[in-house]
Order: C-alpha cells, then structure tokens, then sequence
C-alpha cells in the first residue's frame, strides 16, 4: 500500500496500481503518472462524450449535485493516461504530432487534436511519425477516471 499526502492529510491510500488507473482525486491524478484532462459532457450515469469519442464506465459517474437529478449535460473532466490514447492508422480520428520523446521501445507522442486540446500517446517506437505529422488515433480506456468540471 502507498500513501500520498497532501497538506498534511492523507488523500489516498492504496496500491500502486489503483492510484494510477483509479485515483480518488484530481490531486492524485496529477502526481502519478502522467495524463491529460479533457473536458467531457454525461450522456448518462455511465458514458461520457469526449472529443475522440464515447466512454464507458463499469462505475456510475458523479458529477456533482446537480447532475444527480437530471443525468444529462453535465460537465466533467475526464482523464486520459498516454496508454489510452492509441495509434490507429484505420482512424478516421487525426491529430497532429507537436512533441515527441524516444524511449526506446515506445515514443511519448504529445498530439493537438482539432480543438487545439492536447493528450498524450505511447506508441511503440517503429512508427517513427515527425512533428507536424497528423496521425490516426482512438481510445481504449479500460477505467475511466471523471472528476467534476473545472
């Protein structure tokens, strides 16, 4: 078990493996790993709408008091690890190709999609795409991890 502290309190106490792909706050989404939030509208307590597509979660979402009642066009922010964010040259989803850092066996591709939102790719490192390339991707999110909008 790890825990990660925040002011002097505990935010979360859990495994390694849960605080990465489950972490109960944005804080602790922030400190483990790296990742990206984009902004996502509830279409219902379990899918959620982002720009590269639907979303579903096997954990109904809470985005907050006043999306309880209605369950629709509520706000959220979504998080979205390097892992879930995969090169597909099939996709008709592009996005452009602004960073990119070898690791070896993988490439941590930074890519701006059309509305200029940023998320983060691990790519293994044969595709060797340049800056300024536009390159086919989608998602395989296995958790989906919301936090309230803002």
């Amino acid at each position: 078990m790890v825990g990660i502290m925040r002011e002097g309190a505990i935010e979360q106490w859990d495994t390694p493996y849960n605080l990465y792909h489950r972490p109960a706050t944005r804080q602790v989404a922030d400190f483990i790993g790296q990742g990206v939030f984009l902004p996502g509208e509830v279409i219902s307590r379990q899918v959620v709408q982002v720009e590269l597509g639907r979303l579903e979660s096997d954990v109904p979402m809470d985005c907050g008091p006043s999306c309880a009642e209605c369950q629709r066009d509520c706000r959220l922010d979504v998080l979205l690890r390097p892992d879930d964010v995969v090169h597909d040259d099939d996709s008709e989803v592009k996005a452009e190709v602004i960073a990119k850092a070898f690791r070896g066996a993988e490439f941590l591709y930074t890519l701006r999609l059309a509305s200029g939102a940023q998320v983060l790719s691990l790519v293994p490192s044969h595709h060797n795409h340049a800056i300024g390339e536009r390159i086919g991707i989608r998602l395989d999110v296995d958790h989906v991890v919301t936090f309230p909008h803002g």
